[in-house]
């Protein structure tokens, strides 16, 4: 096992990048090993170097959300780690829905990022406390019109697929399986969603994930927290 948490860093803007890796530099545990300047050097990054930790910039040329769900599925070693100006809630959500293990804001200080980039190796998740709160706070609002969804291994396949765009006759090539069988598994998919369409389908499904993404931010905050008393 390396003695490093080995980082690369993709952000279009690079004077604040090369900031960003000339305070991690000066820690004995980290090693910057790549930068990028857009979406498709972070992906090429991550599968060419293989990073501990993947810093990337919400707002950069090319499809971040795209490659954040390719690095989070494909590269699971890889923890992404987004590091913007954004405070928009969409943007966090999308980010963690498409599987950032982080969301940090730019300005936070050394010590902070230091320690995001630690929890995010390890496999937790870490978002910027203030940030946290505000998406807890607004995830409360909206709790009772939150469902369960109890889907099955299938059903969650199936979904997956067509939220990618997918038509039924390729999901069903795909996944080995029967056309009708896909239209049977939609079908059992959107009654559970209660939804008229698979647009509806896909939208409550992601909907929900956020919640659940938001859901386990209250348990990573509550230890990043408890982490930084200890540590002052």
């Amino acid at each position: 096992m390396s003695p490093f948490i080995r980082i690369g860093i993709a952000d279009d803007h690079p004077m604040l990048r090369e900031g960003v890796a000339n305070t991690l530099r000066k820690r004995a545990d980290f090693q910057v090993v790549e930068q990028g300047a857009n979406a498709e050097d972070a992906r090429d990054i991550a599968q060419k170097v293989r990073p501990d930790v993947m810093l990337m910039d919400v707002n950069m040329p090319g499809d971040v959300f795209a490659v954040v769900r390719f690095i989070s599925t494909q590269l699971p070693n890889v923890k992404v780690l987004m590091l913007t100006v954004s405070e928009s809630e969409d943007d966090a959500f999308l980010a963690l829905e498409a599987g950032a293990r982080g969301y940090v804001l730019k300005g936070v200080s050394g010590p902070e990022l230091v320690m995001a980039i630690r929890s995010v190796a390890k496999g937790e998740t870490y978002v910027t406390p203030e940030l946290a709160n505000k998406l807890l706070s607004n995830s409360k609002k909206h709790e009772a019109e939150t469902h369960r969804f109890d889907l099955t291994h299938r059903e969650e396949e199936v979904i997956r697929e067509v939220s990618n765009g997918l038509t039924n006759r390729e999901v069903a090539s795909k996944l080995s399986i029967s056309e009708k069988t896909v239209k049977h598994h939609m079908g059992c998919v959107m009654q559970k969603l209660h939804a008229r369409n698979r647009v509806e389908a896909v939208t409550a499904l992601r909907h929900y994930r956020e919640r659940e993404a938001i859901e386990r931010l209250h348990i990573g905050t509550g230890k990043t927290q408890i982490d930084a008393r200890g540590d002052s």
